[in-house]
């Protein structure tokens, strides 16, 4: 009959085994989980970069793509709507020279409410008073559509959070090249 020490030895050895072997396993996916976020990020930069050769308000690169649709036989796009966005469309990043009617008819509203209020001289805005100043019944529905769009603004450098809940343009959105 073994003692109870013999078997305490024994468990204990069993235990560091599975741990030693839990741990080579661990080490081996953590060298794979950093390859894995290697190609993750060059991924997210490929994506960020083919963002930016489609987005609207580029002359050259839209137009292109335009005829490369129609040499594949997919439908050409509506004459006269190449620099007009639909709506629901997608957010373009700001740069210089990008004018607000490559936005949807929403977002060129939330911007002339908060171009109004900085040529006054007035602070930024939540988005319960853009409600307010849109006509809207200040429900929640309507104000978190309103702080949807406004945070989708910001993430795209049309606008800034100066303190959470509270947006105003932008410094090179407000500037003399950036009004409608």
């Amino acid at each position: 009959m073994p003692s109870v020490v013999g078997l305490l030895e024994q468990r204990e050895l069993t235990a560091r085994r599975r741990m030693d072997e839990l741990r080579e396993e661990a080490d081996r996916i953590q060298a794979e989980l950093v390859v894995v976020e290697r190609e993750w990020n060059e991924w997210v930069i490929a994506r960020s970069r083919v963002g930016e050769v489609l987005a609207p308000g580029d002359d050259d690169a839209g137009s292109g793509a335009c005829e490369e649709r129609s040499d594949r036989g997919d439908l050409p796009a509506a004459p006269g709507t190449s620099g007009v966005a639909k709506p629901k469309s997608v957010v373009p990043m700001w740069r210089a020279g990008l004018v607000w009617s490559t936005l949807s008819a929403d977002y060129q509203r939330i911007l002339q409410v908060l171009a109004d209020r900085n040529r006054l001289g007035q602070g930024p805005l939540t988005c319960q008073e853009m409600a307010a100043c849109f006509g809207l019944d200040p429900v929640p529905a309507k104000i978190e559509a309103l702080r949807s769009k406004a945070k989708r603004l910001v993430a795209r450098g049309w606008l800034v959070e100066s303190a959470p809940g509270r947006f105003t343009l932008a410094k090179s959105v407000a500037g003399p090249d950036g009004g409608s």
